[in-house]
């Protein structure tokens, strides 16, 4: 898989050839609740947490195609809730692979 760095960030984010290297960093680097779509909603299990997407922000996010297949496509957000004390990662696929559900909660974060 290769990185396709696509935000518009004032600052440098690092650049990874797979996932899991993406996902490894970012927990070396703080991001270490697991985050899963729960509808309308972000949720963390592990603290038992339903976060609105008001609630959340996007640190920075890191696009994944596969070598062999295009279509094996992920997405990986770094994603942070002062409120909650949160900081956390959100794994999903985007392009045909991605979920509906998902994709309804993370048109409503902000990038920014």
């Amino acid at each position: 898989m290769n990185a396709q760095r696509s935000c518009s960030y004032l600052h440098a984010m690092p650049s990874y050839d797979t996932l899991s290297q993406a996902v490894d960093d970012l927990q070396r680097r703080g991001y270490t609740d697991e985050l899963v779509s729960g509808g309308h909603c972000l949720l963390c299990n592990a603290r038992r947490m339903k976060i609105m997407p008001a609630e959340l922000h996007i640190d920075e996010f890191h696009r994944f195609e596969g070598d062999s297949n295009p279509s094996d496509q992920s997405i990986v957000y770094a994603i942070s809730s002062v409120k909650h004390g949160i900081k956390g990662v959100l794994v999903n696929g985007f392009g045909p692979s991605a979920s509906a559900m998902t994709q309804e909660l993370v048109a409503k974060l902000p990038t920014h």
